[in-house]
């Protein structure tokens, strides 16, 4: 080593230092470098063990780094327990690299600064969980891993696919949309997609989910003011459980985050924008070409939820929007009128509800929808409100009561009819897929012929056809394409009128 003298720096003492370190002590000063750079930032954990259990080459979009950022900005408050500025929600493409970040890496590299925290990791199945959970703990097997944080090992009693955790308590949960969480708790609740895109138009498995959440899944935290919860997935329904939460929460307490595939979508926040290149969030793996693929083979519907992050449909929605004519008076003669139920059973709360369209045709074949009522009315409610709208409309406009299907929906279109006595009415037994038999609806619609007299009920009527069929209700749609069905004598619907 060089002599001290008066005229070496702390810099020198330090180059000299290292140059008379073995070749072993060198890796180990850069091992425990680059371990620290791992702890200090979650980015540089991801990309340092991306190849330590996933094969393919990674693309290291902006939006990666990006939600690294987020995900370690909340984590900083829960490392000192301090109370939480709000919960995470991200809406974002398949294929977007975001289970490998949310639910692989995150709550590895949690560990690597408290390993006492504990994480529950849920997904639209358990099958698909496990999956997770098993990449997440083969990080922590990795030789790699073991070199860089050789303090973070796996409990021996707690090492199952679906559950394991550290020495010092931490722990790493796999759970499902629906699946029961007993005696577990966590500092971190995060969900990756809870449903899957054929879930997403049964408004059961929606309800289930949502429930699942409020009930289940939001009450398991290890300290309400602390715990965190991160929802990760793609717009599906307007009733999907992003929605739900954006609902029930105040702004304020939820980091709403939207990266749809091109910026001709709602971006959020905002000044994300800038990112994109020649419109496109991802320009090496979401090309324009790779893009339309998508769209011809999932349909203008679910590409908007999956890859546009809106349950709405853009230019290939079945509904159009400002397709319509909205007018305080319809100055030619109207022909013909009819009043078309959609019949529901449930009084009050969530349930379907009942629907009465009122729709004429005008002498040049314009469609008016005159009046809309709708509620959620138990049965002898429902009778009585049907007799009043009856009432009101007059014997010229004609009534028709959709039958459902079997023995029941037999009875409840035979009971309306005799309830409606006096008057013009017919009841009409449907079959088949609903968005099926709303497209010769749609057409007219598409193609300016519909007039909505302006009300009150126009908002709501409108919206429901937009996002119809991934509304959070049908029943308008539905009311309104039985109307149009009558007038034009359509044999779309079996039975008859």
């Amino acid at each position: 080593m060089v002599a001290a003298t008066e005229n070496n720096t702390d810099s020198d003492y330090a180059i000299d230092a290292i140059a008379s370190l073995t070749p072993d002590a060198i890796k180990a000063l850069e091992d425990a470098v680059l371990a620290e750079q791992c702890r200090r930032s979650f980015y540089t954990f991801c990309k340092t063990f991306w190849g330590e259990i996933i094969e393919e080459v990674p693309v290291w979009n902006w939006h990666i780094q990006y939600l690294c950022k987020v995900l370690q900005s909340v984590a900083e408050r829960v490392f000192k327990r301090e109370p939480k500025e709000y919960d995470v929600i991200v809406n974002i493409p398949p294929g977007s690299t975001k289970s490998s970040v949310c639910s692989v890496f995150y709550p590895i590299w949690l560990w690597t600064r408290d390993q006492s925290l504990r994480c529950l990791c849920s997904s639209y199945s358990y099958d698909l969980s496990l999956v997770l959970s098993v990449k997440a703990r083969d990080i922590m097997k990795t030789e790699k891993f073991k070199k860089l944080f050789p303090e973070v090992t796996i409990r021996e009693d707690v090492d199952a696919k679906g559950h394991f955790g550290t020495s010092h308590g931490g722990e790493r949960y796999a759970t499902s949309t629906g699946g029961t969480i007993l005696g577990f708790h966590g500092h971190f609740l995060i969900i990756d997609d809870p449903i899957n895109p054929k879930m997403a138009l049964s408004t059961v498995h929606l309800k289930e989910s949502r429930d699942w959440f409020d009930k289940t899944f939001s009450t398991r935290k290890v300290d309400k003011r602390v715990s965190v919860t991160i929802t990760i997935m793609q717009r599906l329904h307007m009733d999907d459980l992003t929605q739900h939460q954006l609902d029930k929460m105040e702004p304020s307490r939820i980091k709403h985050i939207c990266i749809p595939c091109d910026d001709s979508w709602e971006i959020k926040p905002e000044s994300l924008r800038k990112y994109y290149k020649d419109g496109l969030m991802d320009p090496v793996r979401m090309t324009r070409e790779v893009l339309d693929e998508q769209e011809r083979v999932l349909g203008p519907l679910d590409y908007a939820g999956q890859f546009g992050q809106s349950p709405r449909r853009g230019e290939g929605n079945l509904f159009l929007e400002d397709q319509y004519l909205t007018i305080d008076k319809v100055a030619e003669k109207i022909v013909k009128k009819v009043r078309y139920w959609d019949k529901a059973g449930t009084e009050g709360g969530t349930g379907a509800r009942s629907a009465g369209v009122k729709m004429g045709v005008t002498e040049s074949g314009k469609f008016v929808v005159m009046d809309v009522q709708k509620g959620r009315w138990a049965s002898d409610k429902r009778e009585a409100k049907i007799r009043r709208t009856a009432e009101a409309d007059g014997i010229d406009t004609h009534v028709v009561v959709e039958q459902e299907p079997g023995s029941g929906g037999l009875e409840s279109a035979d009971a309306t009819l005799k309830n409606l006595t006096g008057y013009v009415a017919h009841k009409d037994r449907v079959t088949g897929d609903k968005e099926l038999r709303a497209h010769p609806w749609s057409v007219v619609w598409n193609r300016g012929d519909v007039i909505l007299l302006r009300a009150d009920w126009n908002k709501e009527f409108i919206d429901e056809h937009l996002f119809f069929p991934r509304g959070s209700t049908i029943d308008q749609v539905d009311a309104a394409d039985g109307a149009f069905a009558y007038l034009t004598k359509r044999k779309k619907r079996i039975g008859t009128w």
